[in-house]
């Protein structure tokens, strides 16, 4: 499922009087960033901000077309100071459960964040760019450097292994991207217009508000408390005529036909496995706190939002194994089932 769309030209509504709270990311700059001499081998990075830690794809995006830019949309938040990335640091952010790394900061979202998971992540990123195209049409005339002065931004929710946001990063040069996930990138190629930020989503976006002209977002709901109140945060998040593109799953398996395939639910697990799996996977997600019917609401989350406009909405099928006769569909369907299982791994 996928759509993108331009937002109306609604001022947003004025954020509280006392301002957006003060809570910083953690900022990992590109490793391209200056540091100090006293900086070890290990600091790859630096931080901005204090120490830290105290089926169906569906894609959206927008423009906003405020008619000027608002100040009480701004961050009340001074500039972060910059801090060295050291290994120690590093270390805080990652915890170790049966053999695999995954997050020290959010109890939601549980997938591995290790070199495993980020080449499966690397692989799946180029089967969906083989599927869906690159970027949405209305990507390259947002993102195009045609205005002296006013630098576009880039932001990516949930980066991953940061393929994509590093992709438009090269491609674009004289933009600003910008990564988010609970962890840092670990790419050691990081172009030096990408910086890569440890935050969580769910505690809310006000410190980004009207920075961006571009947000993205791929898979990300098993990880947010309120897919519904992040869309609100990100229409706030973009800058006039900025573009929303996010894509999401529905955890369910579908036959041939396009007919959703219901997992048992009389105790007795049984065939066909994948979507019996998918049934668990789905249930501890939710129990976990991820919104798992994102992607059922996404388009009418989207559309009936006051700040966006022209909402494109697409469905992707992908066979979930080899066994279409279509060339093209059956090498899709070898890579998805690759991908699968080593999701299943995860």
């Amino acid at each position: 499922m996928s759509a993108w769309g331009r937002s109306s030209s609604l001022l947003p509504d004025a954020v509280d009087s006392a301002g957006p709270p003060t809570r910083r990311p953690i900022r990992y700059l590109s490793p391209m960033s200056d540091l100090s001499d006293d900086d070890c081998e290990d600091d790859a990075m630096s931080v901005t901000s204090f120490p830290p830690f105290s089926a169906g794809p569906s894609s959206v995006s927008s423009h906003t077309t405020h008619p000027q830019d608002d100040a009480s949309m701004r961050s009340a938040s001074p500039a972060p100071s910059v801090w060295s990335m050291t290994s120690s640091l590093r270390r805080q952010a990652y915890r170790h459960e049966y053999g695999r790394g995954l997050n020290n900061y959010s109890d939601i979202y549980s997938l591995p964040a290790d070199d495993e998971e980020y080449e499966r992540l690397d692989k799946q990123h180029e089967m969906f760019k083989v599927i869906m195209g690159k970027y949405p049409p209305p990507f390259d005339d947002v993102m195009r450097d045609n205005t002296p002065g006013e630098p576009k931004a880039c932001l990516d929710l949930g980066c991953g292994s940061g393929s994509w946001i590093m992709e438009v990063a090269r491609e674009y040069p004289n933009s600003s991207c910008v990564a988010v996930d609970l962890v840092p990138m670990q790419s050691t190629t990081m172009p030096p217009n990408c910086r890569s930020e440890v935050d969580d989503v769910n505690l809310g976006l006000e410190h980004f508000y009207g920075d961006f002209n571009v947000v993205h977002a791929r898979l990300i709901s098993s990880g947010i408390k309120d897919y519904h109140g992040l869309i609100e945060h990100i229409s706030r998040v973009l800058r006039p005529g900025g573009l929303l593109d996010i894509m999401e799953f529905d955890f369910c398996g579908y036959d041939e036909h396009h007919k959703r395939i219901e997992p048992s639910v009389d105790g007795n697990i049984r065939a066909p496995w994948w979507p019996q799996w998918l049934a668990f996977l789905r249930d501890a997600a939710k129990n976990r706190g991820g919104a798992v019917d994102a992607a059922t609401h996404l388009h009418d989350w989207v559309r009936e939002h006051r700040r966006f406009e022209n909402v494109v909405y697409r469905e992707f099928w992908v066979p979930s194994s080899p066994f279409l006769s279509d060339p093209f569909w059956r090498q899709m369907g070898l890579c998805m089932r690759e991908d699968i299982l080593e999701f299943m791994r995860s």
